[in-house]
């Protein structure tokens, strides 16, 4: 599943310039960042290293060793400044040198950045070259190494983070699925490449997720732990902090007073997740109402890691004495539908975006977020560069949107001191008589329903 099309033509871009360019690249583990360096290096000449978890002597003995067997040389010396000396494209074709996770090397041994900024200053291999330095580490690439190896990192040409498949790209995955089929798929796995690739469109949702998720055999079945523990210690203080966010507890007061951890330490772990893009701070578009939003507001982030702690961590004991489909109906059944609801706000603001991008909205996107308010929230709330406003509010898990919903949203409105010039009503199903009625006699209200998505 290629999603990375426009960082790919990046890269491209970049290869076309004349003389050597310096690429960061980086995202997080099962992203498809390898797919794309693949892709990327089809017909071209390429030196291509996968970095070892390896002591600094270990890391040069395989890079050396396989040097020699590509180029059929045998090395004098083993270190950086002979290793980019000796690669090579054979011609005048630019060469294309990858390091892939190359944090495990820095870590051990600065002298490889000096060395890399050599070969990009034409003081080792000659010839013309693109480098790109890879990462699957979030937290390293935006924090240690932003932080530690400044010089290096004004350096590059460009630094490109793989974001995760768009809902736009799930659909098209799954060109036989339903909208609503693909919104669950989105709703449970987010836009992993990897995570993706495991499900079968020929199986029902609750076959999928008993067979990747409630067995113990399945790819799933531990991935969530896995993940966290792939970059942050201290599991058990993690497992605490998400479990009671996905419980309702999305203020760090009521996270003080659930867990037991100090605030600061709470903070501090926050800050951490955060970092991991698993924990987002929620904040509300800004309007004239600001004394009626809720601030402080924290939620998971990561789709695959929300799931998991909604639904299967408070309930684990079961997951290990029930079978899957027991698991399923007891525990996830019942509760989908308003669990999804929260994903289906994601995808019509996507949907939103994307009709802006090609000119068929009423007014041209500038900002768009939500409205998190102490009364009700406002899912969409979209804005120009003259400040006129459209909002949206979403039904997923409804078999009608009524008209209640609309009397709600013009309440928020007041709370938000919004006056928006167009509304949004977006419903999974469909509506109410009255919901129809109104939106016949005020122009304002646009109702979209899954047909139209």
């Amino acid at each position: 599943m290629n999603i990375h099309t426009n960082e790919r033509k990046t890269l491209e871009e970049l290869y076309a310039q004349s003389g050597n360019q310096f690429v960061l690249l980086y995202g997080r583990e099962g992203c498809g960042k390898e797919e794309l360096i693949r892709d990327f290096c089809k017909d071209k000449r390429v030196f291509y290293y996968k970095s070892r978890q390896a002591s600094r002597q270990e890391q040069l003995q395989q890079m050396g060793r396989e040097i020699e067997e590509q180029y059929q040389i045998k090395l004098q010396h083993f270190n950086y400044d002979e290793f980019f000396n000796r690669v090579k494209s054979g011609n005048e074709t630019k060469l294309v040198v990858i390091i892939d996770e190359f944090q495990y090397i820095v870590k051990k041994d600065i002298t490889f950045m000096n060395s890399i900024l050599k070969l990009k200053a034409k003081r080792l291999y000659p010839g013309p070259v693109m480098i790109i330095l890879a990462s699957s580490s979030i937290v390293w690439m935006e924090h240690e190494y932003q932080d530690i190896y400044v010089e290096y990192n004004k350096m590059a040409n460009q630094t490109i983070k793989l974001s995760e498949a768009a809902f736009l790209d799930i659909v098209r995955k799954f060109p036989d699925n339903t909208v609503s089929q693909s919104v669950e798929i989105y709703g449970i796995l987010g836009g992993v490449s990897s995570y993706l690739e495991h499900w079968n469109a020929e199986l029902s949702l609750e076959e999928n997720i008993c067979k990747h998720i409630l067995s113990q055999n399945g790819c799933l079945f531990q991935e969530a732990e896995n993940y966290i523990s792939h970059e942050l210690r201290e599991l058990s203080v993690y497992n605490t902090i998400l479990a009671c966010i996905a419980a309702g507890n999305t203020k760090l007061n009521d996270l003080y007073k659930q867990t037991g951890f100090s605030r600061a330490k709470i903070s501090v772990y926050i800050k951490n997740l955060m970092a991991f893009d698993v924990v987002e701070k929620v904040v509300s578009f800004e309007t004239g109402g600001w004394e009626n939003t809720k601030k402080g507001i924290y939620q998971i982030s990561n789709t695959y890691i929300h799931f998991w702690f909604h639904f299967i961590y408070p309930h684990l004991s079961a997951l290990y004495t029930l079978s899957p489909k027991e698991f399923y109906e007891k525990y996830i059944k019942s509760g989908l539908k308003d669990y999804l609801n929260h994903y289906f706000i994601k995808v019509c603001r996507e949907y939103l975006t994307l009709l802006d991008k090609v000119g068929k909205l009423p007014l041209e996107i500038h900002q768009i977020g939500t409205w998190v308010g102490k009364k009700g929230n406002i899912d969409i709330v979209a804005r120009n560069a003259v400040r006129e406003s459209i909002v949206g509010i979403c039904n997923w898990s409804q078999e009608y949107m009524p008209d209640e919903a609309a009397e709600q949203l013009l309440d928020n409105l007041k709370q938000a001191k919004l006056s928006p010039k167009h509304i949004y009503l977006f419903s999974a199903q469909n509506f109410s008589e009255e919901l129809i009625a109104r939106s016949q006699e005020d122009e304002r209200f646009i109702l979209v329903d899954m047909k139209e998505l």
